[in-house]
């Protein structure tokens, strides 16, 4: 098994602090080349797993998210991967993201947003899907299921998939 292969399946998640403990477990097992894809909605917590992730890297920080200039690069601190952080939010398509001429081989990266567009960038890459919960239930923003700001609380607890591709 190599990369996040060991963590493939279920985690829950029960707060902020949970998420970036994950992020950084996650963070100690990348390397160079390694492609993540974070999926979920607004708030669900795909920065803050991003944090953590920077800090099982030991990279440069602060990690936010780059919605406004589409891609951060994180040197590393102690020799290794830097982190390439890239929300494709705004992005209209996987040829927008090759235009932002990323070092795959050479990074880790990690992309918010980004189902449907990494497609053939790599051999084996992961998607991390994270719902959040809603008074016990997962919310479905498909089915028109809207909950109030106060309700989609950070301290919420979090459900975490991860899936390899291919």
């Amino acid at each position: 098994m190599t990369g996040l292969d060991p963590l493939v399946g279920e985690h829950e998640i029960a707060s902020p602090g949970d998420m970036e403990q994950l992020g950084r477990r996650i963070g100690g097992m990348l390397r160079a080349g390694d492609l993540v894809v974070l999926t979920g909605p607004l708030g669900a917590g795909k920065t803050t797993l991003t944090r953590g992730i920077g800090e099982g890297l030991s990279v440069r920080g602060p990690i936010q998210s780059p919605t406004f200039v589409l891609a951060r690069t994180h040197p590393s601190l102690d020799g290794g991967a830097p982190l390439v952080h890239v929300d494709a939010y705004r992005l209209g398509s996987a040829a927008e993201l090759d235009d932002l001429d990323i070092d795959y081989d050479g990074s880790v990266v990690v992309v918010e947003w980004g189902r449907g567009m990494v497609d053939g960038l790599r051999d084996v890459w992961w998607e991390l899907e994270i719902e959040r919960e809603w008074h016990g239930h997962g919310v479905d923003d498909a089915c028109g299921t809207v909950a109030h700001e106060a309700e989609l609380d950070a301290d919420a607890p979090r459900q975490v998939r991860i899936t390899r591709h291919p």
